[in-house]
């Protein structure tokens, strides 16, 4: 009895050490991970980049879900970090808020106001997620905290000079408006010039599959988020779980014809409070001249 017993013991310490890997992995998923912060930075070199706006930073965030895991003290952590970047702009593609949030007055007035401290020196853009369409204090919240309302229309950026980039934004596809319909000014705007124009074209959205719904793409920089990811993320297989627009789209970069689309992974989290090899983060975009 003591041989068996002997033998069978090195096959229980594999297993116990087995559950105690798994359970540390667990634990750090839930309690660790979707907590952290990470930055992921790009830089987008172009031909006949104007040196007004060589170096020009865009910084991009998406799918902070507040209410769920990211909280009051994640959002000033977040704001600090995006000030210490000095962008030109900064934009947000969406789900502001998680779905589940118990919105108040006090709630919403925080937000904006923490928003508002976020610094750019050309402006703060945002597109609404298919989660901040439950909210009516959407637009006051982005408002208030500075940020242009983008969706369904555009604006013009200028730096030192004559030279100016075009930014248009759609709203989510869970408002049931057809996207011809929501990118109709930005496209009439843009067909308007026989010569001359914007330098540079930018387009939010927040599920990136939206792209394929586009019968005419004139931008150079589109930036989605919704897709998380996969949220988890599992070695040599990658993205686990995808949601309904982000199925096709959902790593950092694609390139599409003369278009390049960037999805962000995101800052919350949804459906569930788990993050695994997949850590919250925000993206830095720099546009530069082609030595």
């Amino acid at each position: 009895m003591a041989k068996e017993q002997k033998k069978y013991f090195p096959f229980l310490k594999i297993f116990i050490f087995i559950i105690l890997i798994i359970s540390l992995i667990i634990a750090y998923g839930f309690f660790i991970e979707p907590k952290l912060i990470n930055v992921k930075e790009y830089k987008i070199t172009l031909k006949s980049w104007p040196n007004n706006f060589n170096g020009f930073k865009i910084i991009h965030i998406s799918d902070l879900h507040y209410g769920r895991v990211f909280d009051e003290k994640s959002l000033e952590k977040l704001v600090s970090s995006i000030n210490e970047q000095e962008p030109d702009i900064v934009v947000l593609t969406g789900d502001l808020i998680d779905k589940d949030t118990n919105m108040t007055t006090s709630m919403a007035d925080k937000i904006s106001r923490l928003l508002n401290k976020i610094e750019a020196t050309s402006g703060k853009y945002a597109v609404n997620g298919n989660n901040d369409l439950k909210f009516d204090e959407w637009t006051n919240i982005i408002t208030g905290g500075g940020f242009k309302d983008l969706n369904n229309t555009y604006d013009t950026i200028y730096k030192d000079g004559y030279d100016y980039i075009f930014i248009a934004g759609i709203s989510t596809i869970k408002d049931k408006v057809a996207t011809s319909d929501k990118l109709k000014t930005a496209i009439d705007y843009l067909n308007s010039f026989e010569s001359g124009g914007p330098i540079y074209k930018i387009l939010l959205l927040h599920e990136p599959d939206t792209i394929d719904d586009l019968s005419v793409n004139p931008f150079d920089l589109l930036l989605a988020g919704h897709s998380h990811a996969g949220q988890v993320r599992l070695p040599f297989i990658g993205a686990v779980i995808l949601p309904e627009g982000a199925q096709k789209y959902y790593d950092s970069h694609y390139k599409i014809e003369n278009s390049d689309l960037y999805v962000s992974n995101g800052l919350g989290v949804s459906n569930y409070n788990f993050r695994l090899f997949n850590t919250p983060s925000y993206s830095v975009y720099r546009l530069v001249q082609n030595d």
